[in-house]
């Protein structure tokens, strides 16, 4: 059985998480494993999902509503054990200053850019996965 990467994507809208689906595609790069996808549209599906662990990364809407990513990565990043790294996706690059506050460990600019998300991906990716190879 082939290895597989669980990345969780949150957002209240449909559109931008088969955006990052799509973006992201079976792996999002040709060096990692593949990729599944674990859809929460809210907070509790979120907390629950990181809860039950096995995520290796979350990919989290900074824009998204009534809880944003911003807020919520701040919040699992306080209260979920090795929490796995974020991704933020901001409105605009100048939020990035509250990425940094949120405690993000990268951000990518809606709407979607999908190299530069797969790119950013990957890196939180390999970084995550390092240790438990070899």
């Amino acid at each position: 059985m082939e290895p597989t990467a669980t990345v969780l994507v949150y957002s209240h809208d449909a559109n931008t998480r088969q955006q990052v689906r799509l973006a992201i595609g079976r792996r999002p790069a040709a060096d990692l494993p593949r990729v599944e996808i674990l859809e929460c549209a809210t907070l509790p599906a979120v907390l629950t999902a990181l809860e039950q662990g096995g995520v290796d990364a979350c990919v989290l809407d900074g824009e998204a509503v009534p809880a944003g990513g911003m807020g919520v990565c701040r919040q699992i990043k306080d209260e979920i054990y090795r929490c796995p790294p974020v991704l933020l996706l901001i409105g605009r690059p100048q939020d990035a200053w509250l990425a940094t506050w949120s405690r993000a460990d990268a951000t990518a600019v809606l709407p979607v850019d999908p190299v530069a998300l797969a790119r950013s991906l990957a890196g939180l990716l390999r970084a995550r996965l390092a240790p438990a190879v070899g």
